[in-house]
């Protein structure tokens, strides 16, 4: 019974490991990457402490009346580590730091009234706060919590004034509740960053948006990020789709990618499912169509299929002879994309039609052909962009009529794939050199990228660069709500 038990739980799993969707994009975020992030990271939580308020504070001991006010942190030694919490997120440490503070003090002993800045420092401070990393409803990386403790060893007060010697000996009943009051203030702050703030930061990673006004991609997280002492591991459905048709996608049934390097700060892998599902999209879509006739037709390339079909147009009617002719493209089946260790490239079948266009009438049709094009496709990154290049390799026309008549379009296939490489191809590189975003907050570029060619995938190694600071991201980030949000309110 026991062995039965263990074998449906075993096939279960393995049942349940064949149907978990592959991701058709993966990013590994390595502690080198971290690294980068640790200066970025102390600098806001240094802003985001120097911004604690605390209330003005009133007691009494024995024959002194004290009023402490206007409390101001106007110094921060921080030393701060950032790092993996395995199973968990991030980890930012605070040891051993000291904070100073200013504030105003108004005393009165018996008759004796005084005034004067108290100048203090909280020595010993130490925080320790763990994010905690998730994938929300939406499929969005989220902090969901964040575990906080602080404590400050000890605080140190210098008193200034004509009764600054005087006050010394209360120094130690106003530090101790002043240390508890700060202590009580970080946290909360700490909180507010990470919850608030640098969730706004990562609302600013694309999750399901538009490309372009033919399609959109999806980048929404699969599963809770894998974290270990190393590295960050996400795992996104890098899947694109009809704008026209959301629900109308592409099975992934692509290789699983595969990272295993740890060398640069993040690694990008996409999968062939990544970019077959955008071919995918743009064929839906009906973007892969193109007439060439006119000005658009190279003057060989006319001469040409009028030579070639010189007898079909004069058994129709010798008056088509003086139109002009055009050429139809039509990819039939969505391309597919091949990623080898020698590189990418693309297959395209596609139908072509050689039209006459007598003005005020129909076309009419001359021949129906097939062409089977393969591109080869260079991946590139700019930015946070990732483009391809397109460059025709090879390049076949048969006719849909008879073998014979294929044998006749044999001198047509030069210059054919001449007019493919001048016209044609430069059109589809232009409108692709945009490229697409791939999941970074703003802010955040590659930089020294590296691509390499697997079976199945391709991994893009870079290094990581801060274009504007955290602070700026996030408050252009919360701008741009607030604008939303009044515009809103103008409707």
């Amino acid at each position: 019974m026991g062995l039965l038990k263990v074998s449906v739980i075993f096939l279960l799993s393995l049942i349940t490991m064949t149907l978990a969707e592959p991701p058709g994009c993966k990013i590994r975020i390595t502690d080198r990457g971290l690294e980068m992030l640790k200066a970025e990271t102390k600098k806001f939580v240094e802003e985001e402490l120097s911004n604690i308020t605390m209330p003005e504070m009133r007691g009494k001991e024995g024959r002194f009346q004290y009023t402490i006010k206007d409390v101001k942190i106007t110094e921060l030694n921080l030393t701060s580590d950032l790092r993996f919490q395995p199973d968990v997120g991030l980890l930012f440490e605070v040891q051993n730091s000291s904070i100073t503070l200013n504030f105003q003090r108004r005393i009165l002993y018996w008759l004796f009234y005084d005034e004067g800045a108290i100048n203090a420092s909280a020595e010993g401070v130490n925080i320790f706060t763990v994010l905690h990393l998730i994938k929300d409803k939406d499929g969005r990386l989220k902090i969901s919590n964040v575990t906080c403790d602080a404590f400050i060893t000890k605080m140190r007060a210098r008193f200034s004034g004509t009764l600054g010697r005087v006050y010394d000996f209360i120094g130690t009943f106003l530090t101790t509740g002043m240390r508890f009051v700060l202590n009580k203030q970080i946290c909360p702050a700490l909180n507010h960053a990470a919850l608030v703030l640098i969730n706004q930061l990562l609302e600013t990673i694309p999750v399901r948006t538009e490309v372009d006004s033919y399609v959109g991609i999806d980048y929404s997280l699969l599963s809770d990020p894998v974290v270990t002492e190393t590295s960050l591991d996400m795992d996104f459905r890098g899947m694109f789709y009809d704008l026209k048709n959301e629900n109308e996608t592409l099975v992934n049934y692509a290789v699983n990618p595969v990272v295993r390097e740890y060398d640069r700060m993040i690694y990008l892998s996409l999968s062939e499912y990544f970019f077959d599902s955008g071919l995918f999209s743009y064929f839906k879509g009906g973007l892969f169509q193109m007439q060439i006739a006119n000005e658009r037709m190279p003057k060989d390339l006319e001469m040409l299929l009028r030579t070639t079909y010189l007898g079909t147009i004069m058994m129709l009617n010798p008056a088509l002879m003086e139109h002009p002719l055009s050429l139809e493209l039509e990819v039939t089946s969505p391309p597919r994309s091949t990623i080898k260790t020698s590189g990418a490239s693309v297959a395209v079948n596609c139908n072509v039609k050689v039209l006459v266009l007598p003005p005020g009438k129909p076309a009419v049709q001359l021949s129906s052909m097939t062409m089977e094009g393969k591109f080869n496709a260079k991946v590139s990154m700019k930015g946070k962009r990732l483009a391809i290049h397109l460059d025709l390799r090879r390049f076949k026309i048969f006719s849909n009529q008879s073998a014979l008549e294929s044998l006749a379009l044999i001198p047509l296939q030069g210059p054919l794939k001449t007019m493919l490489q001048i016209s044609v191809v430069p059109l589809i590189n232009n409108y692709i050199k945009r490229g697409v975003q791939i999941p970074l907050p703003d802010g955040i570029d590659f930089i020294e990228e590296v691509v390499e060619y697997h079976n199945g995938y391709i991994i893009v190694g870079a290094n990581l660069h801060f274009r504007t600071g955290l602070r700026e991201i996030i408050e252009r980030k919360l701008s741009g709500i607030d604008v939303c949000e009044s515009l809103k309110h103008i409707r």
